[in-house]
């Protein structure tokens, strides 16, 4: 039967449809076989987790769903943090911000509103490379959260089972395991009861940045924004050689006025938010004026 004749007249093969490229019938092609959900590759690293590891400093900024991530995670940042705690956005609508770094050097990381296991899934599921809690008080409250950031037998993750933001993957136990070793685990430091129980905080596995929150550091310490007080200074002193012993990294919100990223750095701090508006502002000003210079 000639095949050509019959897909110029359109008449009807065998196989009851109109004659047509693309028709099976018309032309045969070999069935692929699938051995395996996808190549096996490893999942990436997440290479803030091996900064830290390494004794380097890692340097990120905050954004929200509407900050122009793309911008952000290919200015040179080692992470975005997406705040749920202090803003207007929910979790479930920084989807797609959290997707925009995809590609970038930028771990996204978000910071929950509170110690719920339902928040910290929504965050993981959305693709978040670290998670931070605020107010972590005691231990116990330091290992829930662990729990629940990780797969079992680490912890007690559900898994949404659509999801590979870590990558292509075969064995999805593997899977498990890479992505509970690469998740950036961050419980934050911010009242006297933690700066007390901060040895056995560090102590529980799976913590890998103790993270201050200036503002409610220096309120619970009675010494209200009150950044260079002897008070305020001690306790930074104290989480920096406390994390330092327990092989945690020490990282600090926002650098508070009245102290330099220098003075944090020799007391042992290594993990940084710092503002972005203001750097971006100066250089667009800066590309303006060099324009329009004669």
């Amino acid at each position: 039967m000639n095949v050509a004749a019959l897909i110029g007249t359109g008449q009807a093969p065998p196989c009851g449809r109109p004659a047509r490229i693309g028709c099976n019938w018309h032309f045969p092609t070999p069935r692929r076989k699938v051995r395996g959900f996808v190549s096996p590759k490893a999942p990436p690293m997440n290479h803030v987790k091996d900064q830290l590891k390494a004794g380097e400093t890692a340097v990120g900024t905050t954004a929200g769903a509407n900050s122009e991530v793309r911008f952000l995670a290919n200015s040179g940042f080692d992470f975005i943090l997406f705040d749920t705690q202090h803003s207007t956005d929910d979790i479930k609508g920084l989807a797609r911000a959290v997707s925009a770094t995809r590609g970038s050097a930028a771990a996204p990381i978000v910071r929950v509103g509170d110690l719920r296991p339902d928040q910290i899934c929504y965050a993981l599921d959305i693709g978040a490379k670290g998670i931070v809690v605020p107010m972590v008080n005691t231990p116990d409250e330091a290992a829930d959260m662990v729990k629940w950031c990780k797969y079992p037998f680490d912890g007690v993750r559900s898994s949404a089972g659509m999801r590979g933001e870590w990558g292509e993957f075969r064995n999805y136990r593997e899977y498990m395991d890479a992505v509970n070793e690469q998740l950036l685990i961050v419980p934050m430091i911010e009242t006297r009861e933690a700066l007390d129980a901060i040895d056995e905080i560090l102590a529980v596995p799976g913590i890998d940045v103790l993270l201050v929150g200036p503002s409610d550091l220096s309120i619970n310490l009675g010494v209200p924004l009150d950044y260079t007080s002897d008070t305020y200074h001690a306790a930074l002193d104290k989480i920096g050689a406390s994390c330092e012993a327990a092989g945690v990294a020490a990282g600090m919100f926002f650098v508070p006025p009245g102290i330099s990223p220098a003075q944090l750095q020799d007391k042992g701090f290594r993990f940084f938010t710092l503002p972005w508006a203001g750097w971006a502002t100066e250089g667009i000003k800066n590309g303006i004026a060099g324009v329009r210079q004669p």
